[in-house]
């Protein structure tokens, strides 16, 4: 078989917290049969396959008794073109970020807020990943996934993903399906999305009143350098927790003792609160116990400053859920899957 197992390797090099756990069996799958055939030695193993693109969503908290399968299947392509709308696809390894800045070179918009996202593209839809106003769903076309209970290949429509924020059928199914590829809708015409957060304000400060997508792309790569630490340098998975939608009576009440809360309207007599702002407001920003912390300049992510294990990180985790629990009545969900 063309598929490598290995054994009892260290997955500290593919999750970006920097965690040291070990995985029973690994392997590293780049084409669709290759994708198949580990999941025949899984069963003929006897344990279960967990699959991992660049490990930016993951928290690892013991070692893995299973075949983990890095997917890291390669490829760009544009599959339609009409001078406007333009259909590209992407592997689910091809590295998030790179892959946005490659449709920026082809003179595609649509992508560009989504700019500096770790992780990679099979990834993003099982989050539906969203920065400064937009969200995967917004530009999404649809996606080929191996059903793992079948071993057959399904085609996904946007109507078919159940997306919501942060969440999709995917996650919603672990276990069930492995993305493939996906294809998005982007556009050679235009149409900025530049009124979420100081994207409009960076533009402004740098002298730019009429930005292209790469303008937006470079003002997002640099606002979220300066809020957010370089996994490579500081352990981390980004946002750690879900920035909570609760009713609009508990958001007021909240906001007659806070008049500075951080909310966004979200329809339906939803509002969307910053979970950073509560984390913050409650004194965790730039706690730190052994070497698991919640970082100094973003209360939302949680760092591991060196040795940190996975259950120290998650414990410091259960300890900030049950204090906003406790001060605002929300409770905060994790984003990251742990594992």
């Amino acid at each position: 078989m063309s598929l490598t197992l290995q054994e009892a390797v260290s997955l500290k090099p593919f999750n970006t917290f920097g965690v040291e756990v070990q995985a029973r069996w690994f392997a590293e799958a780049r084409t669709d049969d290759e994708v198949r055939t580990a999941l025949a030695e899984a069963e003929r193993r006897g344990i279960s396959l967990l699959p991992v693109g660049g490990g930016s969503n993951l928290l690892l908290t013991a070692d893995v008794d299973a075949l983990v399968l890095r997917m890291a299947s390669r490829g760009l392509r544009i599959l339609e073109d009409d001078g406007e709308r333009v259909v590209v696809e992407a592997e689910a390894g091809e590295p998030w970020h790179p892959f946005v800045q490659w449709s920026l070179a082809q003179g595609l918009c649509g992508l560009e807020n989504l700019s500096l996202i770790p992780g990679t593209v099979g990834a993003a839809p099982m989050q539906n990943i969203g920065a400064y106003g937009v969200e995967i769903k917004d530009v999404f076309v649809g996606l080929t996934a191996l059903d793992r209970q079948t071993g057959e290949l399904r085609e996904f429509a946007l109507e078919e993903c159940a997306f919501a924020y942060r969440d999709s059928l995917f996650k919603q199914q672990p276990g069930r399906w492995l993305i493939l590829r996906v294809r998005f809708a982007l556009s050679r015409k235009m149409a900025l999305h530049l009124d979420y957060g100081p994207v409009r304000q960076r533009l402004q400060a740098e002298g730019i009143e009429v930005p292209s997508a790469a303008d937006v792309s470079r003002a997002i790569c640099a606002i979220r350098s300066e809020k957010l630490p370089d996994p490579v340098v500081l352990g981390n998975a980004g946002s750690f927790f879900k920035n909570p939608l609760v009713p609009v009576e508990l958001a007021e009440r909240i906001r007659a003792e806070h008049a500075d809360l951080v909310s966004y309207p979200a329809g339906e007599g939803q509002v969307k609160l910053a979970a950073g702002w509560l984390i913050e407001r409650a004194g965790w920003k730039g706690f730190r116990e052994g070497d698991a912390g919640v970082h100094r300049l973003q209360a939302l992510v949680l760092v591991n400053y060196g040795s940190a294990t996975g259950a120290q990180l998650l414990a410091l985790a259960r300890r900030i859920q049950a204090d906003i629990l406790a001060r605002f009545g929300i409770a905060l969900e994790i984003e990251p899957n742990i594992f």
